[in-house]
């Protein structure tokens, strides 16, 4: 922890940067450090690892006020790297697909890197399933739910090559085999994939009656999921080759399973901890008592409230929180609410009556600092 950077600092923000101006200047500094524009520059690729584990804290605001609170410390047990399950979002952060991702980093025309075997290159057909749970199956894990959801598979008929039987390819008359159709604009050359062949250059003089010439077909699937113990709110799950077909190179892309998580009845959580409230009566805060509190597994676990406890004041249970896979368990937090009855019985009234008149309580209300109701 000691030999990391301020986040703020290292992505040159300050502390009440809005996400907006994280996003731009994590974009300018990835431009900068990316591996691939800095091949084999060690210094390089450390500078881009650490530029993108700032952003992936401050752009999530749990992580971020985690971090803002409590520095390093906060985010303990926490993910704070890159995720390379989370690519979607570049293409938000530099305004297009993984083409303009390249343009960023190089400069020029993504089609001058390639031709078709880099049009071929993006054809992995990735999909997203968004799985509600509890957040009692997001502490203790899912093993093995049952999903299912629609993607595109190769064609029974014609095996994904979109052709009838006897069917041959032939050069596709509108890019003349290349695959791209090239527009010259002075000293510049721009190139875009032909819309006829999709990049491959060949077209289909019979086309397969089944898919229509596509390769595919649309078809449910069913698979079972595993959800990891600890697992966070937007986590991205991926499952390989559980994808949709593509018709050009014929591979499976993988499905991204994105965990949304649902608030519950009596707990919150914040990283691994867990906050919840309970009501305790005036003797209780006033004398102190043990008390046994439900855990969200439904165990109970000792609660000591010392004398005197005022209203509101936040206890905690080390260890009763979450236990993440390989990681250190959070801790239990209990908001303890001091709760008045509403009516006494006679005796009651006379007993606070007694106490009232033996702790020689003042009338007059004094304020108190609003620092010090937290």
């Amino acid at each position: 922890m000691a030999n990391k950077r301020d986040y703020y600092e290292v992505l040159g923000i300050k502390k009440n940067a809005s996400a907006d101006e994280i996003k731009k200047a994590y974009r300018k500094l990835a431009i900068q450090y990316h591996p691939d524009k800095n091949p084999g520059d060690k210094v390089a690729e450390e500078r881009f690892k650490e530029a993108t584990e700032a952003y992936e804290v401050l752009r999530d605001e749990q992580k971020r006020s985690l971090y803002d609170q409590y520095g390093f410390e906060g985010l303990a047990g926490m993910n704070t790297g890159f995720d390379p399950s989370s690519m979607h979002d570049f293409e938000d952060i530099f305004g297009g697909g993984f083409s303009s991702i390249f343009e960023n980093l190089f400069g020029g025309s993504f089609g001058g890197f390639g031709g078709r075997s880099s049009h071929r290159s993006e054809q992995l057909r990735h999909l997203q399933y968004n799985l509600k749970i509890t957040l009692q199956e997001a502490v203790f894990g899912i093993e093995k739910r049952e999903i299912s959801y629609q993607r595109d598979e190769l064609c029974h008929s014609c095996g994904g090559t979109g052709g009838e039987n006897g069917s041959q390819r032939k050069t596709c008359p509108n890019c003349k085999g290349t695959g791209q159709i090239r527009q010259s604009n002075g000293f510049f050359s721009m190139a875009r994939v032909c819309e006829r062949c999709h990049g491959e250059g060949t077209i289909i003089d019979k086309p397969c009656r089944t898919c229509n010439g596509t390769g595919l077909e649309r078809k449910k699937q069913r698979i079972k999921v595993t959800i990891p113990a600890g697992v966070e709110h937007g986590r991205r799950i991926p499952i390989p080759k559980q994808g949709s077909a593509s018709s050009t190179s014929g591979q499976y892309g993988d499905l991204f399973v994105l965990v949304e998580i649902q608030p519950h009845a009596h707990f919150e959580r914040q990283g691994n901890n867990l906050y919840c409230a309970v009501h305790i009566s005036i003797e209780q805060a006033a004398l102190g008592c043990e008390l046994y509190i439900p855990r969200i597994d439904e165990k109970k676990v000792l609660l000591k409230v010392p004398a005197g406890t005022q209203s509101g004041k936040l206890l905690s249970i080390s260890g009763a929180g979450i236990q993440p896979r390989g990681g250190i368990a959070g801790n239990l937090y209990v908001k303890v609410m001091v709760k008045v009855p509403e009516k006494l019985s006679a005796k009651e009234r006379a007993a606070l009556a007694e106490f009232a008149s033996l702790h020689s309580a003042t009338t007059e209300p004094s304020l108190i600092a609003l620092k010090d109701l937290s």
